[in-house]
């Protein structure tokens, strides 16, 4: 599948909110034509089109960076606080609900315990697709600059992506520490007594599989099929994957209808 299909299918399964954030890759792709296509003149040195066009390439590749770098260090900041926010939030519903609460009660228990449950399984889902969104977009910018260097005969790309390397919304140890801290959280929760857990695997598949479940497993899938597009690694290759146990996504998801034949 060709990147351009790839990124608007992305786009397309992202968060509302989310759209607007991603490369504006028809727009370069759009310059490098017109740059490309551009005649020199008799001098040898760049139309006066073309060396427009190339300046509004650049300051758009640096109006992207910008973009993604407000974008993706105001969602993590947002999911720090988050994170901070759930043992608290699971102590309280244990110290009220618990068999040693104020008002124990193995329903509202259970009933509270499925709706922390599913907002976790929500919050994990949302950190997934911040990772694929750095590198959705990475392989955007790596890919327009491959494009502009063998059109124009340029040399951007090397200098441009050591640049983007260096960048905040390039850098998810943090968010991948996170991820992590949310799976040990859920089989945490899978350790109460069965008196206390919610009543059937299927209730637990229903509630991991509502809100932006289906999203994640989709980025995951598009993450791991970028990766096999290619047997060689070079410095524009994307980063190595840091992200959730792909097992622990599958369990997670809602249980297949069974089928009668």
């Amino acid at each position: 599948m060709k990147f351009g299909k790839r990124l608007k299918q992305q786009i397309e399964q992202s968060l509302p909110g989310w759209r607007d954030k991603y490369l504006s890759y028809k727009r370069l792709k759009k310059l490098v034509r017109l740059i490309s296509s551009s005649a020199m003149v008799d001098d040898g040195s760049l139309s006066l089109d073309c060396s427009k066009a190339e300046a509004e390439f650049i300051c758009v590749l640096n109006d992207e960076i910008d973009k993604f770098n407000g974008f993706f260090m105001e969602q993590e900041e947002d999911f720090v606080i988050r994170h901070k926010e759930l043992p608290q939030r699971i102590q309280e519903m244990i110290d009220k609900y618990g068999p040693n609460g104020t008002h124990p009660s193995d329903v509202e228990f259970k009933k509270e315990m499925s709706k922390i449950r599913k907002d976790i399984v929500d919050f994990h889902g949302e950190m997934v697709l911040l990772i694929n969104y750095s590198n959705i977009n990475y392989t955007g910018l790596a890919k327009i600059l491959k494009k502009y260097d063998k059109r124009t005969g340029g040399v951007l790309r090397l200098p441009f992506i050591q640049k983007v390397l260096e960048q905040p919304f390039f850098t998810t140890d943090l968010i991948s520490k996170l991820i992590k801290d949310c799976e040990a959280t859920i089989e945490s929760m899978s350790m109460f007594p069965p008196s206390q857990r919610l009543h059937t695997e299927m209730e637990l598949g229903m509630a991991a599989g509502e809100g932006i479940f289906q999203n994640t497993v989709a980025a995951l899938l598009r993450m791991h099929e970028m990766r096999q597009g290619s047997s060689t690694y070079s410095h524009f290759s994307l980063p190595p994957l840091n992200l959730p146990d792909f097992d622990v996504i599958q369990s997670l998801q809602v249980p297949s209808p069974i089928q009668i034949p």
